[in-house]
């Protein structure tokens, strides 16, 4: 017995090295030290830019993000011409930490343009994500490899490489110059993002089926249930956290999309409700108020550009905890 512990000892010991990578050949050390340090510097190149990015667009648009006019005021439509009249003090225009509003002062408002966002992403949501799921769900539970399926996913791919803006002169040429003036409105701007969420939201649904096993499949076929339930019961809601996470992060890529936007919305100053009649976001208000030049303009760009990427922000890390909690169950 005494013996046999003594040697396994020397076995564990020589495995233990193995697996510690104490006996690696030198060459193979030396390539992946280096194949870590490239990561780690690819990540920098990637991290660092990004970094910059955000904290210039935060130091920007904060000041203004944080007042309560920004929530709850409309647009002021005459932001150019006070910036032309020569009145670059934003204290006296209600901005900033001066305290002296004249009857000059402009109430820095964006509620129009995050009411409109909000608006155009639910609408271009409630369209895209069932039938993308439907599609996804057609494409790998039912018409798999036939040709029907292939030609579906041609498109798809091919719609997932087509610009944004080829997108929203698609849908202004078909919706809006039929109707004329009533045909821009946040109903047509959520036809054009649903049409750059929809290849999204397919693809990754198809890739979270093709993930759920076929045992639980063929377990559901034994006890006699049919393929409709099967993949209600049973196929759906396995790849439930996948096909969350991918349809949240279509919706967050929608979010920031400003062609289409342009093309089909129109523009207002004050907040729409409805889906019919001229509206904005904030990705058109970026471009909008660029356009006009001036401080005050920059500064409601800014301060826009801050508010949607807080929006894309929360919508990713709602997509992470949703997957989490799903998976957790």
């Amino acid at each position: 017995m005494a013996s046999e512990v003594a040697s396994s000892s020397p076995n564990q010991e020589a495995l233990r090295e193995a697996l510690s990578g104490a006996n690696l050949q030198r060459s193979r050390r030396v390539r992946n030290g280096a194949a870590s340090v490239a990561m780690v510097v690819a990540f920098l190149m990637a991290a660092i830019p990004l970094a910059i990015m955000g904290a210039s667009v935060v130091s920007k648009g904060i000041g203004v993000v944080l007042t309560a006019d920004w929530w709850t005021k409309p647009i002021p439509a005459d932001v150019g011409r006070a910036d032309l009249a020569g009145n670059e003090d934003l204290g006296n225009l209600g901005f900033g930490d001066a305290a002296d509003t004249t009857d000059k002062s402009v109430d820095l408002g964006m509620q129009p343009a995050i009411v409109g966002t909000l608006l155009t992403v639910l609408g271009a949501s409630a369209l895209a994500i069932p039938i993308g799921v439907l599609g996804a769900v057609y494409l790998n539970e039912y018409g798999r490899q036939n040709r029907p399926a292939r030609f579906i996913r041609f498109m798809t791919d091919v719609m997932v490489g087509v610009p944004s803006v080829v997108m929203g002169v698609f849908i202004y040429s078909i919706w809006v110059v039929a109707r004329g003036t009533d045909g821009k409105s946040a109903f047509a701007a959520a036809l054009a993002l649903a049409c750059l969420m929809l290849p999204i939201v397919v693809r990754s649904t198809e890739e979270m089926l093709r993930l759920v096993p076929n045992s639980l499949r063929e377990a559901s076929a034994a006890l006699g249930t049919r393929r409709v339930g099967t993949t209600l019961r049973v196929v759906l809601p396995a790849a439930l956290p996948g096909i969350t996470s991918g349809a949240l992060l279509a919706v967050a890529r929608a979010a920031g999309e400003t062609a289409p936007v342009v093309f089909t919305i129109g523009i207002v100053f004050s907040t729409n409700l409805s889906f019919t009649g001229q509206n904005t976001t904030l990705s058109a208000q970026i471009y909008s108020q660029i356009q006009n030049g001036g401080s005050l303009a920059t500064s409601l760009a800014w301060g826009s550009a801050v508010t949607l990427v807080a929006m894309v922000i929360s919508l990713t890390l709602a997509a992470r905890a949703i997957s989490r909690r799903l998976v957790n169950k």
